[in-house]
């Protein structure tokens, strides 16, 4: 009996959250980055620095789409932080981490299709959310005279 109100609780809380989180139309945040979310982004010890490759990679995650835009940002994050550090180990241990933490169901800030209002699982954009996706990126390298990376560069230095 204790088990089915549990259950019964966690679902009441998951559609609340879902009703909650619904809008009419389509609605896309402004493209935010916090770098390798909950990671370093560059080296304690040396002078590697994959920033960028955490930049890129939320462009990607902020954007959303299929299961495959998933997995391929995900292939080419790894590669980027292997040239940016030849560090075979920190590149795999970073890609392990996005395919586990970074999936669409999450609610989480740093999720697979972030920029979106609605939590939308795989789902490849349509021409008028593509639209979206090129005004606001649009605006934030307009609006964004240095972005993240460089200014963490320049605050070290």
């Amino acid at each position: 009996m204790v088990y089915k109100k549990f259950l019964l609780s966690i679902l009441a809380v998951y559609l609340a959250f879902r009703v909650i989180s619904c809008s009419p139309g389509v609605v896309l945040r402004e493209f935010r980055s916090d770098g390798c979310s909950m990671f370093i982004d560059r080296s304690l010890i040396d002078d590697k620095d994959w920033c960028e490759c955490c930049l890129s990679h939320d462009l990607a995650y902020w954007r959303g789409g299929s299961k495959e835009e998933r997995e391929a940002a995900d292939r080419e994050f790894r590669e980027c932080i292997l040239q940016m550090t030849g560090d075979g180990h920190l590149a795999d241990l970073m890609y392990e981490a996005v395919r586990v933490g970074g999936g669409p169901y999450f609610p989480t800030w740093y999720r697979w299709g972030y920029g979106w209002k609605t939590m939308r699982g795989y789902k490849a954009l349509i021409p008028e959310e593509e639209k979206l996706v090129q005004d606001r990126l649009e605006e934030y390298f307009r609006d964004s005279a240095t972005d993240r990376c460089s200014r963490q560069r320049k605050a070290i230095r």
